[in-house]
C-alpha cells in the first residue's frame, strides 16, 4: 500500500470459529484494515462447552493467542448495521465504518416457547454464558440425581456422554437418537451411551416443571435438572438492520455469500444462508464459508470476479467422553456413508480435529493464505435438483 493510498475499511462482526479465521485471512491484501467486533474478551470453543459445563476443561481463549497483531479487537456488541451509510452501531453508543463487512454472528441456544416451561426450567448449552449458568445449576445437584438431556443430535449426544462419564446419571430424550448418523454409526454411538450407563428415551417433549419432564405420549421422567440442546436460532442483528434472512434469522446471500441486499456484506459461518440452502451449523463449515467469504471480499476490492461456494464434507464427529468417539464418514454433500471410524482411535482423531480448529486460526494469523479447504462438492448441481424437484 502507497504512503498516500487509504485502506480498505473490512469489519468483521463475531469473533467465533469463522469470524477469527475471517479477520486473519482477510489480511492477505495490505491495503486492508481490520476491526474485529465481538461481545467477549475471549474466543469461545463452542465444540468443548459440554466439556466446559462437565468442569473438564476451560473453553476459552486469548484473542492475543489468535488474531495477527495488526487486527484491531473492539469487545461490544453490534445493535445495528446501517448499509446505506456503511456503518456498524454499537452498545456502547460507539459507530465504526466500513467498506466491506463480514458478518460473522453465528448460531445462539434456542428453547422453544412452544412447549410450555421449556423457556423457564431448561439450561441451554450453546453459548459460553449458557454454559456458565449451567455450571453454577450443577453445583447444587448431587451427582446420583437424575438429569436430562434434550435433544438426541449430536451436540445432545456430547453433553450426555459427558455428564455420564463424569458420574451423574443421564437420561437422553428425542424424537430418533443421531438423526443425521448412519444405521452403523448410530449403533454405534448406542453402545457407548449404554456403556456410559445413559438411558435413551425416544419421544417428543410436551413440556417442563422444575423437577419433571413430560412427553407428548403421556409418559413424564423426573429429572432434577434439564439440559436443551435440540435445535439452534441465530441472533438478530440482520433483522433488526433490515437485511433480508431466512426463517431462523441467517443472512441471505447468492453463492458467493454477498448479501442479496448489498455487495458490501458479506456472511460466512453458521449465519450464513447461501440461495436459502445452508450448510449444516458446524465448525466444519465455516472454514469453506470463510474461504469464500473473504475471497468474495479480496476479488470486490481488486475487481474481479468472486467464486461461487462449492464446499467438500468429510464427515461429522461425536465424542462420548474422553475415551470414545465416533466419527461418521460422509459423502460430500454432508449425507452419510455406511463408514465410521469408533473407539479409542476416533476418541484421539476427534481431540486431534478439536485442536486443528485452533491451530487453523492461530495459522493464518501468522500466514493468511495458510489455509486450505477441498472444493468440488458440486453444490451447483444439488442446488438445480433441488429446484427441480
Amino acid at each position: 500500500m502507497t504512503g498516500n493510498q487509504k485502506p480498505n475499511r473490512v469489519v468483521v462482526i463475531g469473533g467465533g470459529y469463522a469470524g477469527a479465521l475471517a479477520a486473519n485471512r482477510v489480511r492477505m491484501r495490505d491495503d486492508v484494515a481490520v476491526t474485529l467486533v465481538n461481545p467477549r474478551p475471549k474466543f469461545v470453543e463452542r465444540i468443548r462447552l459440554h466439556q466446559h459445563a462437565a468442569g473438564n476443561y476451560d473453553a476459552t481463549v486469548g484473542y492475543d493467542t489468535l488474531l495477527g497483531d495488526d487486527v484491531r479487537l473492539v469487545v461490544d456488541t453490534a445493535t445495528r448495521i446501517d448499509a446505506g451509510a456503511r456503518t456498524v452501531e454499537l452498545a456502547s453508543g460507539d459507530t465504526l465504518d466500513y467498506d466491506y463487512l463480514i458478518y460473522a454472528v453465528g448460531s445462539t441456544g434456542t428453547v422453544p416457547a412452544s412447549v410450555p416451561g421449556a423457556a423457564e426450567f431448561a439450561y441451554p448449552l450453546a453459548e459460553f454464558e449458557q454454559a456458565e449458568r449451567l455450571v453454577a445449576r450443577l453445583q447444587d445437584v448431587p451427582l446420583s440425581a437424575q438429569m436430562v438431556v434434550i435433544g438426541a443430535g449430536l451436540t445432545g449426544i456430547e453433553a450426555a456422554s459427558e455428564f455420564a462419564e463424569a458420574g451423574r446419571n443421564v437420561v437422553l430424550v428425542g424424537s430418533k437418537l443421531g438423526p443425521s448418523l448412519s444405521e452403523r454409526g448410530r449403533r454405534s454411538v448406542a453402545k457407548a451411551l449404554a456403556k456410559l450407563g445413559v438411558t435413551v428415551i425416544e419421544g417428543d417433549v410436551s413440556s417442563i416443571t422444575a423437577n419433571r419432564v413430560t412427553l407428548a405420549d403421556g409418559r413424564f421422567i423426573n429429572s432434577a435438572v434439564t439440559v436443551w440442546t435440540a435445535g439452534f436460532g441465530t441472533p438478530g442483528l440482520a433483522t433488526a438492520s433490515g437485511l433480508r434472512t431466512d426463517e431462523l434469522g441467517r443472512l441471505l446471500t447468492d453463492e458467493t455469500l454477498t448479501s442479496i441486499d448489498d455487495p458490501r456484506i458479506v456472511a460466512t459461518g453458521d449465519a450464513a444462508a447461501p440461495s436459502g440452502q445452508p450448510l449444516r451449523m458446524s465448525c466444519q463449515a465455516s472454514s469453506p464459508l470463510t474461504v469464500t467469504a473473504v475471497g468474495t471480499v479480496l476479488s470486490r476490492i481488486a475487481g474481479t470476479e468472486p467464486a461461487a461456494l462449492d464446499p467438500v464434507f468429510a464427515g461429522s464427529c461425536v465424542s462420548l467422553g474422553r475415551h470414545t468417539a465416533t466419527i461418521q464418514i460422509s459423502h460430500k454433500d454432508d449425507s452419510p456413508t455406511n463408514y465410521y471410524i469408533g473407539g479409542r482411535v476416533a476418541a484421539k482423531l476427534k481431540e486431534a480435529i478439536c485442536k486443528g480448529t485452533l491451530w487453523g486460526i492461530r495459522r493464518a494469523a501468522s500466514k493468511p493464505s495458510a489455509i486450505f479447504v477441498m472444493s468440488g462438492g458440486k453444490r451447483a448441481e444439488h442446488l438445480t435438483e433441488a429446484v427441480d424437484a
